[in-house]
C-alpha cells in the first residue's frame, strides 16, 4: 500500500499502526466533525453502506468533430424509441436494404462508452456508527465495481467540507485513487440495502454485522457489550480479584455430543418424555416453540400491543408448566429437582482457589442443557462468577424492605412481576426454601438457605449469588437429600476437611445484563454468534 505523503497529516490525524489508513472514529468524532481536517490526504478503508451514482451531462465536442454529429445521431443517442423507428425506417428491420450504410453508423453510436457519472459512497470502518461520504469520479475508478452495498474499498483522497446537496455530511473524501476493491456478487448477496428485522438478522450471523441495520443496533450492541466486558475486568482487578478460567461445563454436569442416537437412547428418550396426568412433556416444548415464534410476529408487527401482553403471558405460563412437568418426571424417578435458577455449578470450581488466594473471579461461556428456546434463555451464554474469601452472605449490604408472603418456590414469572409490576425497579430476594436451591448453599435455620437473586425489569433474574456451606456433616446430609453419593462431591468435601473458611460467591448473566442495558427483547440479539437448541452452527 502507498504510504502517507510526508508532512500531509496533523499530528492528531496519524494512520493506524497496522494498516496504514486513517480510523473514521479520528475523523467523525471530533467535536468539530473533521471540519478543521479539510485539505489534508488520507487513506481510508471500510465498507459501503449504501450509495448513490449521479450521472454527468456530456461535454459538447468541438470544432470539427462538432460538424460531423448529425441532429438524426443525436436525437438516437438520447431518444431509445426514436432509435428504434429510425432503424426501421432505415432498413434495419430486415431485407438488403438491411446493409443500408446508415445502419453501420447506427451501430457505432450505440457502442459509445456510458456517460460520465460520480459515485457516492457511504463508508463505514465500523471503529463509530458514523459513515463518511466519500465521492468518486468515474475517471478515477468505474462505478460499477463500487455501487453494492457490502462491498469493500480502500480510498485515497483529500477531505472536503461538506455539501448540504450530498446530506448531512460535515466532511467528505473526493476520492484520487481507489487502492483496493472487494466486489460483492449483488445478485448473490444475501441482504438488501434496507434495514432488516433483527429476527431475520439471526439466520445471517456472518453477515449480521454488516448490514445497515448493524449500524444502527448489532454494532452499537457490540460496542457496548465490549464496554461491559471492559467495566466488568476493570471493577474486579481495582477490588483485588484474580481472574481465572473455570470450565465451560460447569462441576457436575453431563453432556452428550453425538450426531445421531442410538436406539436405546431413543428408547429412553421415550419413557422420559411420557405423559403426566393428561399432559405431555413434549407436547408442551412444542407448544413453547410456537408460542415464541407467535410473541416474535408480534413484536416485528408493533400493531396489538395486548395481543402481545396477552402471548407473553400466555408463553411465561407455559414454560411454568413445562418447569412443572419436569419436576413431577423426577419425583416419580426418585431423582430431586434441580432449581429452575442461573446454574451456580461454575462457583464450585472457584471455591478451591478462593480458599488458597482470596477473592477470584471467571468470566467467559457456560452451557446449560436445555431444549426449551425463549427470549432470554440460549444454550450458551456467558457468565461472571465470584467467590470471596472470608465471607458472608450478610456482607452484600442490601435489605428486602418488604414481606413476601410465605409459600412454594418462586417462579420466572413472580420474580418478573416483582421487578416489573409491583416495585418497578431491581428487587433483591433472598432467603430461599432449601428446597428451591443448589445442596451447597449454607443452611440458615433447616428450612431456608443464604442465597440471594437480584431481579430486574424486563429482563428477570439477572444475579444469583449464596453463601456456600462450610460445615461438612451439613453439607453431607444436604448431598444425600439430593440423592448424591459423597464420591461425586468429594473434591468439594475436602476443601471442608482441611482448611476451610466461610466463603461467599454469585453469578451474573453477562447477556442477560447486557438485554437490560440495551432494551432489546431478545437475548439472541445481544450476542455475536447466538447459540441455542437445534441451531449450533
Amino acid at each position: 500500500m502507498a504510504s502517507q505523503e510526508p508532512g500531509t497529516l496533523s499530528p492528531s490525524l496519524l494512520p493506524h499502526k497496522y494498516s496504514n489508513r486513517i480510523v473514521l472514529k479520528t475523523l467523525l468524532e471530533r467535536s468539530d466533525g473533521g471540519v478543521a481536517l479539510a485539505g489534508q490526504r488520507v487513506v481510508i478503508g471500510g465498507w459501503v453502506k449504501s450509495f448513490k451514482e449521479v450521472k454527468k451531462d456530456p461535454v459538447p465536442t468541438q470544432g470539427n468533430d462538432q460538424k460531423n454529429v448529425t441532429c438524426a445521431e443525436i436525437l438516437q443517442s438520447r431518444i431509445p424509441l426514436f432509435r428504434s423507428i429510425y432503424k426501421i425506417l432505415c432498413g434495419g428491420g430486415g431485407g438488403s436494404s438491411g446493409n443500408h450504410p446508415i445502419g453501420g453508423k447506427l451501430e457505432a453510436v450505440v457502442a459509445t462508452p456510458p456517460s460520465p457519472s460520480t459515485a457516492f459512497l457511504c463508508v463505514s470502518d465500523g471503529s463509530c456508527a458514523a459513515t463518511l461520504l466519500v465521492v468518486v469520479d468515474s475517471s478515477v475508478a468505474c462505478p460499477g465495481q463500487l455501487l453494492f452495498t457490502g462491498t469493500s474499498l480502500l480510498a485515497k483522497g483529500v477531505l472536503i467540507k461538506g455539501t448540504p446537496v450530498h446530506g448531512n455530511h460535515v466532511i467528505e473524501l473526493q476520492a484520487e485513487k481507489i487502492l483496493y476493491v472487494g466486489k460483492v456478487e449483488d445478485e448473490k448477496y444475501p441482504l438488501s440495502k434496507k434495514r432488516l428485522p433483527l429476527e431475520k438478522l439471526r439466520n445471517f450471523p456472518h453477515f449480521r454485522p454488516r448490514t445497515t441495520t448493524a449500524s444502527f443496533y448489532v454494532a452499537s450492541v457490540m460496542r457496548v457489550r465490549n464496554a461491559l466486558i471492559v467495566a466488568t475486568h476493570a471493577f474486579f482487578q481495582n477490588h483485588g480479584f484474580l481472574c481465572l478460567q473455570a470450565p465451560v461445563v460447569g462441576y457436575a454436569q453431563k453432556f452428550q455430543v453425538t450426531t445421531q442416537l442410538g436406539d436405546a437412547d431413543k428408547e429412553e428418550e421415550t419413557r422420559s418424555t411420557k405423559d403426566t396426568g393428561d399432559v405431555n412433556l413434549e407436547i408442551v416444548k412444542a407448544a413453547i416453540n410456537e408460542k415464541n415464534r407467535l410473541v416474535e410476529e408480534l413484536i416485528r408487527s408493533e400493531s396489538n400491543r395486548e395481543a402481545l401482553a396477552a402471548a407473553v403471558k400466555d408463553l411465561l405460563k407455559t414454560t411454568q408448566l413445562a418447569t412443572q412437568l419436569e419436576m413431577q418426571e423426577k419425583l416419580k424417578s426418585g431423582t430431586p429437582s434441580k432449581p429452575d435458577k442461573v446454574d451456580l455449578s461454575g462457583l464450585l470450581c472457584l471455591e478451591s482457589y478462593a480458599c488458597a488466594l482470596g477473592n477470584v473471579y471467571s468470566f467467559g461461556p457456560k452451557f446449560q442443557d436445555d431444549s426449551i428456546v425463549t427470549s432470554k434463555n440460549v444454550a450458551e451464554t456467558w457468565m461472571v462468577e465470584a467467590q470471596i474469601a472470608f465471607s458472608q452472605l450478610e456482607e452484600t449490604d442490601k435489605a428486602f424492605e418488604t414481606e413476601l408472603e410465605w409459600g412454594g418456590a418462586l417462579t420466572a414469572e413472580h420474580l418478573s412481576y416483582l421487578a416489573d409490576e409491583v416495585y418497578k425497579t431491581p428487587v433483591v430476594v433472598y432467603n430461599y426454601r432449601k428446597e428451591v436451591k443448589p445442596f451447597h448453599v449454607r443452611l440458615n435455620d433447616g428450612v431456608t438457605v443464604a442465597a440471594f437473586d437480584l431481579v430486574v425489569p424486563k429482563v428477570g433474574v439477572l444475579i444469583s449469588g449464596s453463601q456456600s456451606e462450610e460445615r461438612i456433616d451439613t453439607l453431607n446430609t444436604r448431598i444425600k437429600e439430593f440423592g448424591m453419593s459423597g464420591e461425586q462431591c468429594e473434591m468439594y468435601l475436602d476443601l471442608r476437611r482441611h482448611g476451610t473458611v466461610k466463603h461467599s460467591g454469585f453469578a451474573l448473566g453477562f447477556d442477560l445484563m447486557l438485554l437490560y442495558a440495551t432494551g432489546l427483547n431478545d437475548i439472541r440479539d445481544v450476542i455475536p454468534f447466538p447459540r441455542s437448541f437445534g441451531k449450533a452452527n
